[in-house]
C-alpha cells in the first residue's frame, strides 16, 4: 500500500478550570480551523474530582450535531441510566433536545466528550440516543495490541453503532515495543490522543507522547491508507478518531451548530418557547442499547 499516513501536527492541550466548579479540569483537544478538523467540532477531556455533595450540572440544550461521550474513569448518571468506565453514548441532538447531567454527590471521573458534525441533509433529524456498554464493545487482540472499537470498522471488526457521518472511534492499547499497521480510509480526517505512554507514527517514526494530540495528513483521493505505529518501551494507550469530512461550512454559537446565523436565531426562539423536548421523551425506536 503506497499511501502511508504521516503525523503532520501535534500539541499538548493545557488544562483549564471547567464549568462544574472546584475539582473540574477540562482540556480542549481539538484546536484549529473546522475546515481542517471536519467532521470533528470539539473534543473535551473532562477530569472531575468533586469533593462535596453540592449538586452541579443540570439540564442544557443542544441542536444540529451529535455528542459522543466515552467514559474513561468513574461513573456518570443515575439509577435509571448510568455510564461506567469503558461505556460510550452517542446522542443525536438533531432539531433540538434538552439533556440533563446532574452530579449531586462526591465523584471522581474522567470522560471524553466529542461534538460530531451532522451532514447538512441530516442537520435537523429526529433526536436519538445510542448506548454501548464496555461489555458489548467489539474487541480484538492483535499482535501486541488490544483494540476496543466503539464506532465504524477497523482491523476486521465492526461496531453496531449507527452513524450519520462515517466515523471510527477506537481505544487502543499497545504492549511495550509493539508494532502494528492499521488500514484507514485515506480521505478521513484522523487524529490520536495519547492517554498513557508514547508511540512513534508513520515511516518517519515521529514521536507522540502522553497527553499529546496528533493529527495525520489527509488525502483527497478515495481508497485505503496505512497507519504504521510503534509503541515505546512502556507501551501506549490512545484513542483514535477518524471521520469522513462533509465539506459544508457550519455556524457555531453556544450549544447549537447550524448552517446559517438565521438557524441559530430560530433555535434560540424554539428553545425559549419550550419547543425542545427532553431526550428521555424520544420514542423507544430512537433509543438503542447494546
Amino acid at each position: 500500500m503506497s499511501n502511508k499516513r504521516r503525523l503532520v501536527r501535534k500539541y499538548e492541550p493545557g488544562g483549564n478550570p471547567g464549568f462544574l466548579g472546584d475539582g473540574h479540569i477540562a482540556r480542549a483537544l481539538i484546536q484549529g480551523d473546522f475546515r481542517d478538523t471536519d467532521p470533528f467540532i470539539l473534543l473535551m477531556d473532562d477530569m472531575l474530582d468533586k469533593k462535596t455533595n453540592e449538586p452541579v450540572g443540570g439540564p442544557h440544550t443542544h441542536a444540529g450535531f451529535e455528542t459522543v461521550t466515552l467514559m474513561l474513569e468513574g461513573e456518570l448518571g443515575d439509577e435509571l441510566h448510568k455510564m461506567k468506565a469503558g461505556d460510550l453514548q452517542i446522542m443525536t441532538a438533531g432539531g433540538g433536545i434538552i439533556h440533563t447531567e446532574t452530579i449531586d454527590k462526591k465523584a471522581r471521573m474522567r470522560l471524553l466528550q466529542l461534538w460530531l458534525n451532522l451532514p447538512k441533509k441530516d442537520r435537523w433529524t429526529t433526536a436519538r440516543v445510542q448506548d454501548i456498554s464496555v461489555d458489548h464493545v467489539p474487541k480484538k487482540s492483535l499482535e501486541g495490541v488490544e483494540l476496543k472499537l466503539y464506532s465504524g470498522s477497523l482491523a476486521g471488526i465492526s461496531s453496531p453503532v449507527k452513524n450519520y457521518v462515517p466515523v471510527i472511534i477506537a481505544d487502543i492499547q499497545m504492549q511495550p515495543n509493539a508494532s502494528y499497521s492499521f488500514n484507514l480510509p485515506a480521505s478521513y480526517t484522523t487524529f490520536l490522543y495519547v492517554l498513557d505512554g508514547n508511540l512513534q507514527i508513520g515511516e518517519e517514526k515521529k514521536l507522540l507522547e502522553q497527553n499529546q494530540v496528533g493529527w495525520l495528513d489527509r488525502s483527497t483521493i478515495d481508497g485505503d491508507s496505512e497507519l504504521n505505529l510503534n509503541a515505546g518501551k512502556s507501551g501506549a494507550r490512545f484513542v483514535l478518531y477518524s471521520g469522513q469530512p462533509q465539506g459544508d461550512p457550519i455556524v457555531s454559537y453556544g450549544p447549537f451548530i447550524a448552517d446559517t446565523q438565521e438557524d441559530i436565531s430560530r433555535l434560540y426562539r424554539e428553545f425559549r418557547a419550550g419547543k425542545m423536548k427532553h431526550i428521555s421523551t424520544v420514542a423507544d425506536s430512537q433509543k438503542m442499547v447494546w
